[in-house]
């Protein structure tokens, strides 16, 4: 269970902050929901019910985690999948676990892909761009949260732990 003021992960909408738990009705069902605000978007609220939430939201990683993922993006990620069906299958599988060892190893793989494509005068495929987007959204701005610093200086410092260009 969350509390009001917790920053949790919530699905696809990343990082968001209980802002309140109460009781509504819907179609003459009463229930008790989290009412929340993703970080990068106040403006959106998000009303989901506590039985539902649960399944579909998780604790923001300890410090010592983020220390951890953070310093992984030294590393290559995981194996490239030259076939785009079967890469996108097999890396939204692995972002879909919530684990989020293996969605920083993803994350690192398009990066590195995408700075090599970039290198080649060539686009990386939609597909890969918005797996990457929405990925790398997600883990920056908990990350961010998690070392108690801006998404801005998590970028940076993983793109040039990986020597990307900003």
């Amino acid at each position: 269970m969350f509390h009001v003021g917790d920053l949790i992960i919530y699905s696809t909408h990343g990082l968001c902050e209980v802002v309140d738990i109460c009781d509504k009705e819907f179609k003459n069902v009463s229930r008790t929901y989290y009412v929340m605000h993703p970080v990068d978007d106040p403006e959106l609220t998000i009303s989901i019910p506590i039985d539902i939430g649960n399944k579909n939201m998780q604790a923001i990683m300890e410090k010592k985690e983020a220390e951890g993922l953070l310093q992984s993006f030294q590393t290559p990620g995981i194996e490239w999948i030259d076939d785009s069906r079967e890469r996108i299958k097999k890396y939204t599988s692995l972002v879909n676990t919530g684990d989020r060892t293996d969605i920083t190893k993803v994350i690192s793989t398009l990066m590195r892909k995408k700075q090599e494509i970039r290198e080649n005068q060539k686009k990386m495929s939609v597909q890969d761009q918005k797996l990457l987007d929405q990925t790398q959204n997600i883990m920056f701005h908990e990350l961010a949260a998690s070392l108690n610093t801006s998404y801005d200086k998590i970028s940076a410092k993983i793109k040039s732990m990986i020597k990307l260009s900003a």
